[in-house]
């Protein structure tokens, strides 16, 4: 195991998960309901159904995508593009200016729905190098360490914007900027795009990549195109795979409507400040950090099936008491609570991916796994804003995220996990 090029690739994740934490969780989600749209019904019905839009482009891309790096070998190259993909329209979320003005709001829009493309689909390729930085026997430990590190850095980098640009209670920002036009909540935008950008150096600079095939790009693609086809022909020879792509496409796009909404959620129904929002953010990626990197032992000791299991039966008990309480500090216990097994069900899923997948398709699967995990990401969303504009409780979109896990748990039972 060359280490140094272990840490670079759980650095990566450090890095790009401020994104996900930062734009589309719990600021610029709440900034743009609030501070552009001024309707927090609204605001979060629209920003849902962008990220379902996103998840659609997402999903059509990810397979073909997967097929090409197969055929092309050299990973980088993918990771920088479509890393870069994202950190220009994060960048570009400085003029985000809060305006409820029809062109503001789309432009707002379509900046999130670039930047979200470009950051699922990196993680096709970033994911595929687990395989070949990683020895099978740590694989599951490896994959959790990276996990956790992506919730730490999204973490830091949430404190960052805490303590820099939005200040904490009475304590000033030590970067202040002016407020008169929210300058110091769109800053996050550059703030994340510079996370990001740094901390995927060290990926470039000194992980090892798989060698290149010889082969041009065009000509991978062509090849890559081809041999997707031939994968979704013979699809009955990955049965297994088949089955655990199906079952992880629910339970997943469970987890990432929970993502997009929550901050949203805690805003509009339990009434929380911009500060509380970021406090409870901070506590929620600690546990979820420390859940990840915990469970990680019980990824290699007893399988990654079992130990998605037992992660997913915990966010069903503990999610469902979350949508039951009304106190605003019960509420953060039990969400916090629910954390722990966030990271769990997405790092083991990686693993399992890894484990499952023939080694001569792995970008074509963790291109199916994006599909997987795009192809129904608009019903999440549309289910949350459906049932929020419906009964007009964000309280009831929610809890749409329950039957997502419970249903993709069953099927999981039916994938056999090879020893």
């Amino acid at each position: 195991m060359n280490k140094k090029s272990v840490f670079s690739w759980c650095l990566f994740d450090w890095g790009n998960s401020a994104f996900s934490t930062v734009i589309v969780t719990f600021v610029f989600s709440v900034y743009f309901a609030r501070g552009i749209v001024g309707d927090e019904t609204a605001g979060a019905a629209q920003w849902g159904y962008a990220l379902a839009l996103s998840g659609i482009l997402i999903a059509l891309l990810s397979p073909p995508l997967g097929a090409i790096a197969d055929d092309y070998g050299a990973r980088k190259k993918f990771i920088t593009f479509f890393s870069l993909l994202c950190i220009i329209p994060t960048g570009l979320l400085w003029f985000a200016m809060p305006d409820p003005a029809a062109a503001n709001i789309l432009m707002v829009l379509t900046l999130v729905v670039i930047a979200n493309i470009g950051f699922e689909l990196t993680l096709i390729f970033s994911n595929a190098m687990l395989t070949h930085i990683a020895p099978i026997h740590m694989i599951g430990r490896i994959s959790g360490w990276a996990w956790g590190m992506g919730y730490l850095g999204g973490l830091f980098c949430l404190v960052l914007a805490l303590t820099g640009l939005l200040g904490v209670g009475e304590m000033k920002p030590f970067m202040p900027l002016p407020q008169e036009h929210s300058e110091h909540i769109r800053a996050t935008g550059p703030l994340t795009a510079l996370w990001y950008f740094v901390f995927m150096l060290p990926l470039l600079f000194f992980c090892h990549d798989v060698a290149r095939t010889g082969l041009s790009l065009r000509a991978a693609a062509r090849k890559g195109i081809a041999d997707l086809f031939y994968t979704v022909r013979h699809v009955r020879a990955h049965k297994n795979l088949a089955t655990f792509l199906l079952s992880s496409m629910i339970y997943r796009d469970g987890l990432n409507t929970l993502f997009a909404v929550g901050g949203l959620y805690a805003a509009g129904t339990l009434g929380m400040s911009f500060e509380e929002i970021l406090m409870f953010a901070i506590g929620l990626n600690v546990t979820a950090g420390l859940g990840a990197a915990g469970f990680a032992w019980l990824d290699d000791g007893i399988g990654s099936k079992r130990t998605i299991l037992i992660a997913l039966t915990g966010l069903i008990v503990t999610g469902l008491a979350v949508v039951m309480v009304t106190d605003k500090q019960v509420f953060i216990g039990l969400a916090l609570a629910l954390g722990i097994f966030l990271g769990p069900v997405q790092s083991a899923s990686r693993t399992l991916a890894a484990r499952l997948s023939p080694p001569d398709i792995i970008n074509q699967t963790y291109g199916f796994y994006g599909l997987t995990g795009k192809a129904i990401s608009f019903l999440g969303p549309l289910a949350f804003a459906i049932a929020t504009q419906a009964f007009d409780s964000q309280r009831a979109g929610i809890a749409t995220i329950l039957v997502f896990w419970l249903v993709g748990m069953i099927l999981l039972l039916k994938v056999k996990e090879p020893r």
